[in-house]
């Protein structure tokens, strides 16, 4: 895994593992980025399936509570196949453009 931290936000990039070993990674490493908005770079895994985003579903509700944003990018699964509670774009440009409208939506109290 790779760690990009640009300003209040931390890019988490998977490398070679498995996604299996990626999400371990990640479910480990969780607590050093629960203060940071955060944008998981899955564009490397070209088979992906939609039961495997939901792994990350929990992850998800727990940052949005802490009213931080919480971003999948991938452009392997089709958005019809995930459910609301997952935001997941397809370019990491997007899940920059995400967080920015998030973080106004925020300070707007919407």
């Amino acid at each position: 895994m790779l760690f990009d931290k640009q300003g209040n936000t931390v890019v988490i990039t998977r490398e070679s593992q498995s996604f299996d070993e990626f999400f371990k990674n990640f479910s480990t490493s969780y607590d050093q980025f629960k203060n940071d908005h955060i944008i998981l770079n899955l564009f490397s895994l070209n088979k992906l399936k939609p039961v495997q985003l939901l792994e990350f579903l929990s992850f998800s509700k727990t940052h949005r509570n802490l009213k931080k944003s919480f971003v999948i990018v991938t452009d392997a699964i089709q958005v019809d196949d995930i459910p609301d509670e997952l935001v997941v774009a397809p370019t990491l440009q997007e899940a920059f453009d995400i967080i920015e409208m998030e973080d106004i939506e925020r300070d707007l109290d919407f």
